[in-house]
């Protein structure tokens, strides 16, 4: 697979995104499972997506293809942070014929590594449809906690549905990488 490896998890790598990556993409985001759980109501063509992965580099976004043993299974991205607050929104995408896999999980981890290790960030942030209890699964099992509920801001299958709202600060993060490394087998 193409794309240089960024970020390694302990079971899926974070890799550059490029042209090998655009008939993924395209597949995955017009998937009806994946454009429910992220409200896309929008048909994203191939040109759509070339242009996409072609901008790369233009804008603060810093996206990523989440692999497994080689293989695109996803993608993973951070907006701009908020230079003053020093948060940024982070989003993830698995393909359906990867869920259950950890791979979302992992792969939301070792950004947020990156964001607090190498970016100096403060905190991480992301937004979870009602109608999309698996994301808000991943979230908490990476860490986050649920801060509060936007009130029927969602539209999903001609519904209006809530949206929560989870974070995680930087001391948390170290808080439980601190007792990763402690619950480790130590050799001396």
């Amino acid at each position: 697979m193409s794309g240089a490896v960024f970020l390694e998890g302990d079971v899926v790598e974070l890799r550059t995104v490029d042209e090998d990556h655009i008939s993924f993409f395209h597949e995955m985001v017009n998937d009806p499972r994946v454009r429910r759980g992220i409200a896309a109501v929008d048909p994203v063509t191939r040109t759509n997506e070339r242009e996409w992965v072609e901008s790369r580099g233009d804008d603060d976004n810093i996206n990523f293809v989440i692999c497994a043993d080689g293989d695109p299974v996803g993608s993973i991205g951070l907006k701009p942070p908020n230079v003053l607050t020093g948060a940024v929104e982070v989003g993830y995408i698995v393909a359906p014929d990867h869920w259950g896999n950890g791979y979302a999980t992992d792969a939301l981890r070792a950004i947020c590594g990156y964001a607090f290790g190498e970016r100096r960030l403060n905190k991480v942030y992301a937004k979870a449809f009602e109608t999309n209890p698996a994301s808000s699964r991943v979230l908490e099992k990476a860490g986050f906690t649920r801060e509060g509920v936007h009130r029927a801001e969602g539209f999903v299958d001609g519904e209006h549905v809530d949206v929560f709202r989870y974070g995680l600060l930087f001391e948390e993060w170290q808080r439980s990488e601190e007792k990763t490394e402690s619950d480790s087998p130590r050799w001396f």
